[in-house]
């Protein structure tokens, strides 16, 4: 029990019972909440996938067969981050587990509860090299929150349960259970009223409310105030307070890219993103504000620029759960240090009602300058990619069951997606950010779409990224038709390298032009409907078709091939040292370089 949610009331001790080391793990997901589980069998973790027959038949678990056991991982994160629940996904030794990696590093740099499970060879044979062994601990541990390795089965209940605690507590995380083969397979006795306690393990540090006082004090005086915001505020759930605290007192809001959606992006205080591919005016916003508030983000390279030049001229505060981050790249003047849900409401009724028309006029202006140079405010007739997610936003901001959900791979279309598409709700965009891991899109999709069936979730990928984990398509079928839509911002190029070798090297594209298979065709190899799009004007027909037919939908949008995502932070600049887009006339140029499809 969190400290979030209370303290939770001793119930009579639990009869110990009897069972193997696999049933455990189940019996302990089932008691966690757990209702889905992505995974891959191989020999180490038999045993396991023997004692969930059961489980599945009582529909108490439910089984997701994934295709490569990285896309288990980037579905347990998808589903975590659409519910707030812990993800859970399940490996093999070796390298099924040494596989899940990838997937792990990407849930814990972006705060992500996970919790993976991996078979290990018998405990006789660690260490001698046995088939399919791997030194698991070792190879995860640094993307990992913590792991174990379980040689003891009576061990083992308490281990889980630590697992989950640790995961779900204070900021999320990763954590990997390695469970030798033996283990799974003894006998031993199974609790799980165990009272965890976990010497300097401080999930929810003790609020210094002196420190709340001062941060409010300084936004008090202010008359330039800039909130900084990013994903501790979804973490928190404390997007209403956020919004109430800026309105309150007229702050301008500008997030990082997993902080998107914090406040309404429609709202008037809303700046949208900041940082290298962020808002031109939010950038300037940023460097020149007179107090920045930064609330549940941890300054990272591609928010801040290049540090020595970031926000100079204000007084930082900085509000944060893990003490770790607090000072690591910004030193900030009022550090508060704690759970947003309980500093943002001590917060809140200590400051005073404000208004800041000049400092917002000259925002406004700011906002108009970069809007002269909206690559959709000029007559483009080919197709283009911020053209595609501005109509991807036309057509679904009103779809049925809520607010739909968008998941990005990365690369040039995800940012495009942040800039073109219109984030009115909390969570709508789920996309990796720390690791920026091509591959996302399509497997974390299913995640969320498995848990919010009645939503409408679009994979938005490029061609490049797609191709890393297209085998995940089997899996929506498996998954009896999945609804999942996908749309494909097909460019022919790892767009994303190929600008930087545009910018940077000389136009000397190495490696980037990448030949595709038909898409369509491909689709249908798995019974999936779909279109390829090749102007203008049969997007939105393509879109509204899609979002119309019943189950999964591909979308094949074969853009123009060399158009560059704008502003742009250059490695080692500040913040505010911008690419801009350059002329009409200059944009339109072509290179001559073929489209691979």
């Amino acid at each position: 029990m969190s400290k979030r949610n209370g303290k939770a009331a001793k119930a009579a001790p639990e009869i110990p019972v009897q069972m193997k080391g696999a049933q455990m793990i189940w019996e302990a997901m089932v008691r966690e909440g757990v209702r889905v589980v992505y995974g891959h069998p191989g020999g180490a973790i038999l045993p396991a996938y023997d004692a969930l027959s059961p489980y599945e038949a009582e529909g108490k678990l439910h089984h997701v067969l994934v295709r490569h056991e990285q896309c288990a991982a980037h579905m347990a994160d998808g589903w975590a981050r659409a519910t707030g629940e812990v993800g859970v996904c399940i490996a093999t030794s070796g390298p099924g587990a040494t596989n899940l990696v990838t997937g792990l590093a990407t849930a814990q740099m972006d705060s992500v509860p996970v919790v993976a499970i991996t078979g290990q060879v018998p405990t006789k044979l660690l260490g001698t090299d046995a088939f399919q062994e791997s030194d698991v601990v070792g190879v995860s541990a640094p993307v990992c929150k913590h792991n174990y390795l379980v040689t003891d089965v009576n061990e083992l209940p308490l281990i889980l349960k630590e697992a989950f605690y640790i995961a779900r507590e204070g900021r999320p995380g990763v954590v990997l259970v390695d469970i030798c083969k033996d283990v799974q397979n003894a006998e031993g006795t199974f609790r799980y009223d165990f009272e965890i306690e976990l010497p300097g393990f401080e999930p929810w540090p003790n609020v210094d409310l002196e420190c709340v006082r001062k941060a409010a004090a300084l936004i008090n005086q202010a008359e330039r105030p800039l909130v900084l915001s990013g994903h501790g505020v979804q973490l928190a759930r404390m997007g209403h307070e956020l919004l109430a605290l800026v309105e309150k007192a007229e702050i301008p809001v500008v997030t990082t890219l997993l902080g998107t959606g914090n406040i309404p992006e429609s709202h008037p205080l809303s700046l949208g993103m900041g940082g290298m591919h962020g808002e031109a005016y939010a950038n300037q916003a940023v460097q020149s504000c007179d107090v920045l508030i930064a609330v549940g983000m941890r300054f990272d390279d591609r928010i801040t620029g290049r540090l020595d030049k970031f926000a100079k001229q204000a007084k930082v505060i900085h509000f944060e759960l893990d003490r770790a981050e607090v000072g690591k790249n910004i030193v900030p003047d009022v550090p508060v240090i704690g759970d947003l849900a309980e500093t943002l409401p001590a917060l809140l009724p200590l400051i005073e009602e404000r208004r800041h028309q000049p400092w917002l006029q000259q925002l406004k202006e700011w906002k108009g300058e970069t809007a002269q140079s909206d690559i959709l405010n000029y007559e483009v007739d080919e197709l283009i990619p911020p053209y595609v997610i501005r109509q991807l936003w036309f057509a679904t901001h009103n779809a049925p069951g809520g607010p739909p959900i968008i998941v990005t791979d990365v690369g040039q279309h995800q940012m495009w997606e942040c800039q073109y598409f219109t984030h009115d709700h909390v969570g709508q965009l789920l996309t990796s950010g720390g690791l920026g891991t091509m591959g996302f899109a399509l497997p974390a999709a299913i995640g969320a779409q498995m848990a919010y069936p009645e939503r409408l979730v679009w994979a938005v990928a490029g061609d490049g990224g797609f191709q890393m984990t297209l085998q995940e398509l089997a899996v929506i079928k498996q998954e009896h038709n999945l609804p999942v839509k996908v749309a494909i911002i097909n460019n022919g190029f790892l767009g994303m390298v190929r600008q930087w070798q545009q910018f940077f090297y000389d136009k000397r594209y190495t490696g980037t032009p990448v030949w595709s298979p038909d898409f369509v065709q491909l689709a249908a190899a798995y019974q999936i409907p779909a279109l390829a799009v090749t102007r203008p004007d049969e997007v939105g027909p393509a879109l509204e078709k899609a979002i119309a037919t019943p189950g999964p939908f591909l979308i094949d949008f074969r853009v123009k091939e060399e158009v560059n995502v704008y502003p742009m932070v250059a490695p080692g600049a500040a913040v505010d040292q911008l690419i801009r887009r350059p002329k009409p006339a200059v944009m339109q140029e072509y290179s001559g370089v073929q489209p691979s499809w």
